[in-house]
Parts: C-alpha cells; sequence; structure tokens
C-alpha cells in the first residue's frame, strides 16, 4: 500500500514491473503493463484487460493489490519502496502473499497471449 504519508512525487509509479501504481483519481486497467486482455473475476464475472475501473484513491499514488508481485520474479527487492523519498510504499497488513502466490500471479500477469 501507499500510506498517507505521500507527497505524490511519483517516483514510484514508472518504477513498477506491473503498472499496479497509478496517480491518485486516475483509473487503472487490468492491461496496462500485462498481457491480460480479459480477467475474471472472484464473482465469476469476466471484464475486458482494458475496462476502466475506479481509482483505489483519489487522493494519493495508489497499488492496485491484484496487479501488485512485490517484483518477485523480477528484483530483489521492491522497487517503489526502493526509490520513495517518504518510506510510504509498504506491505499491506490486510493482503499479504507468499512468495508463491506472488509468482504465480506475475506469471498469470505476463502470460504470452496465443497467436
Amino acid at each position: 500500500i501507499i500510506t498517507d504519508e505521500c507527497i505524490n512525487c511519483g517516483a514510484c509509479e514508472p518504477e513498477c514491473p506491473n503498472t499496479a501504481i497509478y496517480e491518485g483519481g486516475a483509473n487503472w486497467t487490468w492491461s496496462g503493463g500485462t498481457h491480460l486482455q480479459q480477467v475474471e473475476l472472484e464473482d465469476g464475472s469476466v471484464l475486458a484487460g482494458d475496462a476502466p475501473q475506479e481509482p483505489v484513491s483519489n487522493d494519493f499514488y495508489y497499488i492496485v493489490p491484484g496487479k501488485c508481485t512485490e517484483c518477485k520474479g523480477f528484483h530483489e527487492e521492491r522497487q517503489c519502496a526502493a526509490v520513495c523519498p517518504v518510506d510510504c510504499c509498504v506491505p499491506d497488513p490486510d493482503y499479504e502473499e507468499t512468495e508463491e502466490e506472488l509468482l504465480t500471479k506475475k506469471a498469470w500477469l505476463h502470460a504470452e497471449v496465443e497467436a
């Protein structure tokens, strides 16, 4: 998560390999930075990958938990936290995932589309 100590500097956004970080108030998409053309949600509904989603925060940069892999499979450490000048990119205690779960999510987000 990005805490409310965020100064909206934007340093974290370009560092995310999954495009899981967005500016406050900005809509996000599953397909942004991924190969996802459609996504099946937990309730069984299916969305187009490029369907705009509501912002998680209107005031600060935010991380979409469903797209965040904590940089597993890309880097040794979370890149958002590494570049944050005020240390407000921190693990979300309400959304903990194992390394195996994060690597599975990375593979899902970046699976090549069959031609």
